[in-house]
């Protein structure tokens, strides 16, 4: 059985005009998820263009320039519901120069959804997508063969595209892929089946978005709780409580389980587990809940709660996959604030043992100048230890940022390997 209020996250990557704004449109128009007065605007807009029908793109590309250029810049998120589940959507840009961009939609993104024109096959960016894709551990590839209509809904075409994806996921960490070819502009296997292409008995792609098992995807057996802030309420039939309160990353906690506080060491035991006013035998992530201790332990904001037999590595240095999101190049020996769950220490990059690039995957030593879009490699030294699992085992506790000190911004996402 679905959970009703399961959410699922989903980007959408693909080549410039490969259709990615049009697909959203037209999967939010078909299942009836946009307001009338937002529809009346779009086909006022579209006839003032000189389109036809209803510019499906316009749903999506909200910025003026995305619309002018009728390409997207920026990450376009889409909120829709259905009976059986609630969808964010990332749309995201197709550009190489919005690398960065596409890593941001795609960090919590349970599916990735990678668009192929079906005249023009497997390109570069193709590859990038896919690799963007297998880096970030998204859990499930949807590969959406779109403009079917303009090569006549030929099955030859669809399945040499599918060898050819196939041979490329192949060498990547990415285990469930799935193909749909479809038409977004006329709305073939997008939310209805397509009568154009009887050969292909799969399922499109609003359903297999539905009943897409993903409960798995967060990891329930590493019990991690990061700290976010200590709770002394000072008011009748609260005056000893002390509660821990925060975001289980991943696992499930249960009263009574023994329990570790890191970095401290110390154990105890979970005597409460609550949630607004309510009281659980037993919680799971992500919920937030406030937890208190049988024992007094000195616990603050950033400190984790672990089962004392499961343990993450506690470690100063760390190897990190690193995408740089800045404008300015990274400063040799620089020092910034990384942030890890609720924790934050000071950090350096001590070492780039080396870059990708993204065209051609290849490996490209010697290079320590980081620039914006550039993915790498890299071995990064913290002031104190931060409690770290590896990214693939655990996106929660294996993603950190990097904020320069100096302006605030987010200077790069990481991914601890």
């Amino acid at each position: 059985m679905i959970d009703n209020n399961q959410l699922l996250r989903f980007t959408t990557a693909g080549s410039v005009d490969d259709g990615k704004s049009t697909l959203i449109g037209r999967l939010l128009y078909d299942s009836k998820s946009i307001f009338e007065d937002q529809l009346q605007a779009i086909t006022n807009t579209s006839k003032k263009k000189g389109h036809d029908g209803v510019d499906l793109a316009m749903f999506t590309d909200g910025l003026r320039d995305e619309r002018e250029q009728g390409i997207t810049i920026d990450v376009a998120y889409r909120y829709f519901t259905t009976p059986k589940r609630k969808f964010i959507i990332a749309d995201t840009p197709g550009h190489i120069q919005y690398t960065r961009n596409m890593v941001t939609g795609a960090s919590t993104a349970n599916v990735a959804t990678i668009l192929i024109d079906a005249r023009h096959g497997v390109i570069e960016q193709t590859k990038r997508h896919a690799f963007i894709a297998s880096l970030l551990h998204i859990p499930h590839i949807i590969v959406c063969i779109n403009k079917m209509d303009l090569v006549d809904f030929s099955e030859a075409v669809y399945n040499k595209i599918v060898t050819e994806f196939e041979e490329i996921a192949s060498k990547l960490l990415v285990t469930d892929v799935r193909f749909i070819p479809m038409s977004a502009l006329l709305g073939d296997n997008v939310v209805n089946k397509s009568e154009n292409m009887p050969w292909y008995q799969g399922a499109p792609m609003l359903h297999t978005l539905e009943t897409m098992h993903i409960g798995s995807d967060i990891n329930k057996i590493d019990t991690r709780f990061p700290v976010q802030t200590v709770l002394r309420p000072q008011r009748e039939g609260f005056i000893d409580y002390r509660g821990y309160a925060g975001r289980l990353a991943s696992g499930i906690l249960r009263k009574g389980d023994e329990v570790t506080v890191l970095p401290s060491g110390f154990t105890s035991k979970i005597k409460s587990i609550n949630l607004n006013d309510k009281e659980f035998d037993e919680v799971y992530a992500p919920m937030s809940v406030s937890v208190t201790l049988e024992d007094d332990i000195d616990v603050s904001r950033g400190d984790m709660i672990v089962r004392s037999n499961n343990k993450p590595s506690s470690s100063q240095d760390l190897e990190v996959m690193l995408c740089w999101l800045n404008d300015s190049s990274s400063k040799p020996r620089a020092k910034y604030s990384i942030r890890h769950t609720t924790n934050e220490q000071t950090a350096m990059i001590k070492e780039v043992i080396y870059k990708y690039d993204i065209n051609t995957l290849d490996r490209i030593s010697g290079d320590s100048e980081i620039k914006m879009n550039d993915i790498c490699k890299v071995r990064i030294r913290t002031t104190k230890p931060l409690m770290v699992d590896t990214y693939r085992e655990n996106r929660a506790t294996g993603s950190v940022i990097l904020v320069d000190n100096a302006t605030n911004e987010t200077v790069a996402a990481g991914m601890i390997v």
